[in-house]
């Protein structure tokens, strides 16, 4: 896709990824809209809203607000989630709170955007979020977090085939961990021992900006040979 004038929306742009790609995608000419759980710090001229991801009703309403501020959307990215680490009996709550904040609320921002992407014969759109490995790599210690990731995954990838022929394109990108603090605010828990360092942020980005450009289907990365690959 073009991404220089195309109307974005960048949910979780407050967040150290979701900004890092909100300024990647303002240097391409993107035209932005800007939501996070506080009020991002938007350029002159970009509408910014507030959205608390357990609140499933304003997630979607976020997207149509979006789009009627830009006249439209030709892209929706959505850089947000939480961590959680613990023993799996021991996290109940923890849970029901992973699986909404990081596969209700994308799933619900999803839906309203195919709602207001264009026809096929004006470019149909494009919905990328952030999931991570662990939808291919579930790691003990890490069960719901892991299990959240594998749900947004399997949705985006399932959405994918059901949307193809109005012209929507769905990328899935599965980053390794990284380093962006969210671990440091888990909702609960602490970092399994033996996990790797954290990637670079900036690196992600720019695999982002190529997939997306490429109109590219994921961003998978390999644990064994430590580099990123489109597919």
């Amino acid at each position: 896709m073009e991404l220089s004038g195309a109307r974005t929306l960048v949910v979780g742009a407050t967040g150290v990824l979701g900004g890092a790609l909100t300024e990647a995608l303002r240097d391409q000419g993107a035209t932005l809209a800007l939501a996070g759980r506080t009020e991002p710090s938007g350029a002159d001229g970009e509408p910014t809203f507030r959205f608390d991801a357990l609140d499933l009703e304003r997630c979607a309403a976020v997207v149509d607000e979006a789009a009627d501020a830009l006249g439209g959307l030709d892209l929706v990215l959505v850089a947000i989630g939480v961590a959680g680490f613990g023993e799996e009996s021991e996290n109940d709550v923890v849970t029901e709170h992973l699986l909404t904040v990081n596969a209700q609320a994308p799933m619900a921002v999803g839906r309203a955007a195919l709602r207001r992407f264009p026809a096929r014969s004006a470019g149909g759109g494009t919905l990328a979020m952030i999931s991570a490995i662990l939808a291919d790599v579930p790691t003990p210690g890490m069960a719901a977090y892991s299990a959240s990731k594998a749900a947004l995954s399997a949705w985006l990838t399932a959405t994918r085939g059901g949307v193809r022929k109005q012209g929507v394109r769905v990328l899935d990108v599965r980053p390794p961990h990284i380093e962006t603090g969210l671990a440091d605010r888990a909702v609960a828990g602490t970092v399994p021992s033996g996990i790797a360092a954290g990637s670079d942020v900036a690196t992600l980005v720019g695999q982002v900006l190529e997939a997306l450009r490429s109109d590219r289907r994921t961003v998978t990365f390999d644990l064994r040979s430590g580099e990123y690959a489109l597919g």
